[in-house]
């Protein structure tokens, strides 16, 4: 997802931590851009199998 995210206008970046459980936070720079990447096709699927 990480490469997918990058290429979509406003990332900023993002940053994982894993352990027994992982976390990952991406920085966008508007909320539009939030948008469009909570209803990226690709990403939705990333979620559902999250």
């Amino acid at each position: 997802m990480e490469k997918l995210a990058a290429k979509q206008p406003g990332f900023l970046g993002l940053e994982t931590a894993r352990d027994k459980i992982g976390i990952t936070v991406s920085y966008w720079c508007l909320l539009e851009a939030i948008d469009q990447w909570r209803n990226h096709l690709e990403h939705k699927k990333a979620k559902d199998l999250g």
